[in-house]
């Protein structure tokens, strides 16, 4: 099996092949395309775009498996992967293949174990896992690696290209892959508290 990971972002995409035979895990590769400041946001899309429909046809993975928009106090930051997140998502419809996605603490508990594991965690993890002397650069790289590991160990033998995963979707959660689910999941509730935390701590002097 085959999953090119995507960390997503319209200044810098990170990407990372990774193949899984068995229990055995290995990089086939791993990079981060980066698009001038001075490039109008059309031509950025553009080049995510052409990218990651490269990197399909080169590849032909079995899955493609994108970090999910998941909080940022920044709102700029948040539309700028949300964008990209859109433009990854149109690639791999567009060639059929599917589409896996999970939270960044996610991908961070399955590859270290810690939910808020910073970078260099990430990254030393990612290079234990995959048996080599160092982590990929730049960190867009090895995060998408990161995310290409998760789906590889998460997917299960033999759904490889069925349908997707059935776990609940938050109403919150309007730019999930799968539609939104009745009531009220982990991600409603961890967006809440979020919110919370970021109004009890403006009504702080």
């Amino acid at each position: 099996m085959i999953v090119l990971g995507i960390d997503p972002g319209t200044a810098a995409l990170g990407y990372g092949i990774v193949e899984r035979t068995g229990a055995r895990l290995r990089l086939v590769d791993a990079g981060c395309l980066e698009t001038p400041a001075t490039w109008a946001l059309p031509q950025r899309l553009l080049a995510i775009h052409s990218h990651v429909v490269e990197q399909i046809e080169l590849h032909r993975p079995d899955i493609v498996a994108v970090e999910r928009l998941f909080f940022s106090k920044n709102a700029q930051t948040a539309f700028a992967v949300g964008q990209a997140r859109g433009v990854v998502l149109l690639a791999a419809a567009a060639a059929e293949v599917p589409v896996r996605e999970a939270t960044p603490n996610e991908v961070k508990t399955a590859v270290t174990g810690y939910g808020a594991a910073d970078k260099d965690q990430v990254g030393r993890m990612v290079a234990v896992l995959l048996g080599l002397k160092e982590p990929p650069h730049p960190d867009d790289a090895a995060d998408a690696v990161a995310v290409a590991i998760w789906a590889a160990n998460s997917e299960r033998e033999g759904v490889v290209g069925g349908p997707l995963p059935t776990r609940p979707v938050g109403q919150l959660d309007k730019s999930a892959v799968t539609p939104a689910a009745s009531g009220e999941s982990s991600f409603d509730r961890a967006v809440r508290a979020a919110l919370a935390r970021e109004r009890t701590a403006g009504r702080k002097p």
